[in-house]
Order: structure tokens, then sequence, then C-alpha cells
């Protein structure tokens, strides 16, 4: 009996040692660690913002809070919209805080600029914020998933939406950054390709403090479509602009908000909104699915959830479910393992993670439901038509994806 007792404390010792051992191997730092990096105090504060770390804990939540036997942790960030600040705030998760993976990153100047870091620091970017088309095109990379829209999806949607309706002749308001410049020239291929005709555009910087003077040159083009290359507070504050103008009712000429969110809606209220024509990833009334998850997050953040943050939730369950079944918190394997596992949650159905790293999903053209038609203050869109993933995003022979053999 006493030799026996040393003998198995001995066996248990080796058994836990090497448990340990094999935890450290599959994640090394001893716990799964994930960034919320976004704007949660400016322009895009609403779509994102503190609703995308609500997102991200219910995510974690969800899951069980541990992976691989180790906790899922969590931080975030504000950016303030700023590269240099976005970039060090993502080298120092990266490198002193061993964070795994970084989500939102709305803005896309400050998401190009954070993919390369992950890229450089062999850690994964899931993109639920940026809308850049250069993220899976002349910037991709084999580190970084582009999970809710990005402009040619819009310019598929509503751009192609306007012009078959008649809206072939535009003027663009564009934000003077990568985001704006991207939409309003994935929105000019479509107008061009049907034959129509782009009569100018003017360039703002982000978060204006006075749209007039760029209505009004926009009015003065004769245009009949003026096109709003912008997003957030930038694209709310445009179109009250246009209704103080008289533009919303203007029947020779129509404002076209190429990026609005649902959260963008609400604060106009439809008695502004009301008619206009919008390409979203998510709406939260779209069958039981939606409404059930949506109102556990109303329940904790007071308003229905944005694409993007629902898109975060989706983004980090469909990552943490790749650690699981690769059995490492080692970046290529996980995202190997995420590109060949179809996405299906209440967010999306048959979702592919593809090859250039665009996680191809059906999107939803709506139009705001007038006063009489709103039942609720959230109950804010009519479905006009569902997009495919293939159609809205475009397919892999498009791509300009250096990691693509072609």
């Amino acid at each position: 009996m006493k030799k026996f007792v040393p003998f198995v404390l001995a066996t248990l010792f080796v058994s836990f040692s090497s448990t340990l051992v094999s935890q450290e191997v599959k994640v090394p730092s001893g716990a799964i660690r994930v960034g919320v990096l976004n704007d949660q105090s400016g322009v895009y504060s609403g779509m994102g913002g503190l609703g995308s770390v609500v997102a991200a804990k219910m995510a974690i939540e969800d899951f069980g809070g541990s992976v691989l036997g180790v906790p899922i942790e969590l931080i975030s960030a504000d950016h303030q919209n700023k590269t240099d600040i976005g970039s060090s705030i993502a080298r120092e998760w990266y490198d002193v805080k061993k964070v795994d993976v970084i989500l939102d990153l709305a803005a896309s100047n400050v998401g190009l600029a954070v993919m390369g870091i992950a890229k450089q620091k062999n850690k994964i970017v899931i993109n639920t914020g940026s809308g850049s088309s250069r993220i899976t095109n002349e910037d991709c990379n084999d580190r970084t998933a582009h999970w809710v829209y990005n402009t040619y999806a819009l310019a598929h949607g509503t751009g192609q939406a306007v012009f078959d309706q008649g809206g072939d002749s535009w003027y663009f308001i564009t934000a003077d950054y990568a985001f704006g410049h991207s939409l309003e020239k994935d929105t000019t291929d479509v107008i061009k390709a049907g034959g129509g005709k782009v009569l100018g555009s003017i360039k703002h910087p982000l978060n204006a403090s006075d749209f007039s003077s760029f209505l009004l040159q926009a009015q003065a083009s004769g245009a009949k479509v003026i096109g709003l290359a912008n997003a957030g507070t930038d694209a709310v504050n445009s179109i009250k602009g246009a209704k103080e103008f008289g533009l919303l009712k203007n029947k020779k000429q129509q404002i076209v908000g190429l990026t609005t969110y649902v959260t963008d809606v609400y604060g106009l209220g439809v008695e502004t909104a009301q008619g206009i024509q919008l390409t979203e990833a998510f709406y939260w009334d779209m069958n039981p699915e939606t409404r059930a998850w949506s109102q556990r997050f109303f329940e904790r953040h007071k308003r229905m959830p944005s694409m993007i943050q629902a898109g975060t939730y989706s983004g980090l369950m469909h990552y943490l479910k790749a650690v699981k079944a690769a059995g490492t918190s080692e970046a290529g394997p996980v995202m190997a393992k995420m590109k060949s596992t179809p996405i299906n949650d209440f967010y999306s159905k048959n979702g592919v993670l593809r090859e250039d790293g665009l996680m191809v999903h059906d999107m939803y053209l709506f139009q705001v439901k007038t006063p009489e038609q709103s039942k609720s203050p959230w109950d804010l869109y009519t479905l006009k038509q569902t997009i495919p993933g293939n159609q809205a995003f475009g397919s892999l022979a498009e791509s300009k994806c250096p990691l693509l053999k072609k």
C-alpha cells in the first residue's frame, strides 16, 4: 500500500502535467482573447460602438465562456476613426495583451491598417464594420474575414435598384476616405455599365458639421439622383439637410443613402426617412430567429441591433467554433476551419467564407415604411428584394485578391 500511494500520486502528477502542457500547446497564452476595436464616441458609434461590445459578450456567454479548457476574455477600445490610434491599439493588443482576434473595425482606413498588422503578427481579423471592397480585393490577406457587407454589395443593391427605376444620372456627395471612395467607385461602375452618367461628385471630411454647400452643389448639377457615399451621422445629417432644402419631396431629384443603417433610420424617424431604399445584410424583424436574438440584444442595449452588431456576434461565434474544431488558437488552422465550415445561424443561411476572405451571404433591399405603415418605434422596413449572395458580392472571377490563383 505504501508503494502504491506514491505511484498513484506520481501518475496523477504526470497526467495533470500532461494536461497543462497540452493546453499550453493548444492555447499558448492561456486564454482566448477577443478585441472589439471600433468607433465608440463619434460618427459611427451608433451602428457599432458599444453595441458591438454587447454582441461580442453575448457570443462569448452563449458559447459557454471557455474553449479548449481556457477562458474566453474580451477587451474593447475606441479607435476614434483615426488610423494611427487604431494601429497603435492593435499592435499593443497583439504584442502585449496577446489578443487572438479583433472584430468590428468600422472606418475602412482603420480596418485596412489593422488587417495588415494582423497578417504581420499571424493573428486574425473579422472585419464586421468596415465596408471598402479593397478588403477582399487589392488588400486581401489570408488572416482577414470580411463578414457583413462591402461597397460592391451596396452598389449592386441600392445603386442597381435606383438605376433600374430610372435613376440614370448621378451626383455623389462622398466621405473623403477609403470607404467613401470605394462606395462611389463601385456605384459608378454599376451606373456606367447600364449606360448611365455620373455628372460629378464632391468630397466632404469625416464628421462634417454642415452639408448645405454640398447639397446645393449636388442640386445644381441637375442629376436625377444625389447619391450619399457616406455613413453614420454623416449620412443622417445629409438626409436632414436634404429635408430642409426640400429635396426629399423633389420629384425631379431623389436622395439615395447608399449606406443607411437601421439605427440611422430610427434616429431620423419614418416621417423623414419614409420611402428611402437601402441595402442591409440583416434586419431584426425578418423571421422568428432574428426577432428572438434581437430581443435578447434589446434587453441589454435598449436598441435593436444593426447589421454590424448582429454580424459581430455571428463572426465571433463562428471563430470560436473554429477554434474548438481546430483544437488550437493558431491562426492558420483556425482560419482554414472557418473557411471550410458553412455559416448557418440567425444572421446567415448557408453563408460561405471564400478563399479571398469574403463571407458570401444574401443581402436585402428594403424600403423605409411610411408613418401609417409603421406600428412601433423599430417597425421601420418593408422587404423589397432578396439579393442572392453570389449576385450581391460578385464572383471569385471578379476578385482582384492576390491570394487567388488565376
